[in-house]
C-alpha cells in the first residue's frame, strides 16, 4: 500500500510514527533537529493523514504494511520512535527484529483495561469536538489561559503551543479514518514483546491520556530497556519539550 511520508536530512534512516489520530506533523517540533543527525521519515500511518485505510486493522498488520514500506524504500533496520500508538508499533517492530533501535513515547499496550477504556473516551471526546465549527473552538484556544484548560489533557504546556497547533490537531482526530478500527482492534492488545535492539521507553509526568503509572509496568516488563521520565510533559512531549524528546531520541539511536 501506499504511506505517505515526510523525509528530510542524511545519514541513517530514522522512521518516526505518530499516534492514533494523529499525521507526521506531530513530529514538526523536532523534525528539524532530528534531521541534523539522521534521514527522518515522518510517516502518515495507514488510515491517518494522507494515507489511505488498511483493510483490516491489528497490531501484525500495520507491522507489516511498514517494514512492507521499509523495504520499498530502500530502508534496512533503521532506526524508528513512536508515540502512543506508534510506541507501540516502535516496540513491535524492535520484538520483530526489524529495527536497530526503538525509542517509544508513552507506547499503548502497558494499560488495564479500564485504563485503555479510559483513552479511549479522552480521545474519542477530543475527537468529537474536532467535528464542531472553527468559530465555535478558536476562543478556548486563543490565550495561554484558555489554552490551559481546553488542552490540558493532551499537552503538559499547553500555554506556549501555537493557537494552530491544538486546532489541526483537533481536525487530525476527525479526519483519521482509521481512528474506529484501530480503536477497536486495540481492545484485547497488551504488549509482550522483548525487544533485542536497543530501547527507550519514556514517559510524561503529565500524561494524562496513557497515565505515567503505565510506566512503571512498563519497566518491570522491559527490563533490559532504558527508562525516562521527561518532567512536565503530557502524552504529546515533542509539543512539549522537543529539545529533551531530540535528546532522548538521539541519545537511542547513539546506543
Amino acid at each position: 500500500m501506499t504511506i505517505v511520508y515526510e523525509r528530510r536530512g542524511s545519514g541513517s534512516p530514522l522512521v518516526l510514527l505518530h499516534g492514533i489520530g494523529h499525521r507526521w506533523q506531530a513530529w514538526e517540533p523536532v523534525l528539524d533537529r532530528l534531521a541534523e543527525a539522521h534521514d527522518v521519515i515522518a510517516v502518515d500511518l495507514p488510515g491517518f493523514g494522507s494515507s489511505p485505510r488498511l483493510a483490516t486493522y491489528g497490531m501484525p498488520q500495520i507491522v507489516t504494511a511498514l517494514t512492507d514500506f521499509f523495504a520499498e524504500l530502500g530502508v534496512t533496520r533503521p532506526h524508528v520512535a513512536g508515540n502512543s500508538l506508534g510506541g507501540a508499533l516502535a516496540l513491535e517492530l524492535a520484538a520483530g527484529d526489524h529495527v536497530a533501535s526503538a525509542t517509544a513515547l508513552a507506547p499503548a499496550g502497558f494499560w488495564t483495561t479500564p485504563e485503555k477504556g479510559y483513552a479511549l473516551s479522552v480521545l474519542l471526546t477530543h475527537r468529537a469536538l474536532g467535528f464542531l465549527p472553527r468559530p465555535l473552538v478558536t476562543p478556548f484556544l486563543k490565550t495561554p489561559k484558555l489554552r490551559r484548560i481546553s488542552c490540558g489533557m493532551l499537552y503538559g504546556r499547553p500555554e506556549q503551543l501555537d493557537p494552530d497547533v491544538p486546532y489541526d490537531d483537533l481536525r487530525g482526530l476527525r479526519g483519521g479514518r482509521g481512528f474506529n478500527p484501530v480503536a477497536w482492534a486495540s481492545r484485547g492488545y497488551r504488549y509482550t514483546g522483548q525487544p533485542t535492539a536497543p530501547v527507550t521507553v519514556a514517559w510524561g509526568t503529565k500524561d494524562r491520556i496513557l497515565l505515567p503509572r503505565q510506566a512503571e509496568r512498563a519497566e518491570a516488563l522491559l527490563p533490559r530497556a532504558r527508562h525516562v521520565r521527561l518532567p512536565g510533559c503530557g502524552h504529546l512531549p515533542m509539543h512539549d519539550d522537543p529539545a529533551l524528546v531530540t535528546q532522548v531520541i538521539l541519545e537511542t539511536t547513539a546506543a
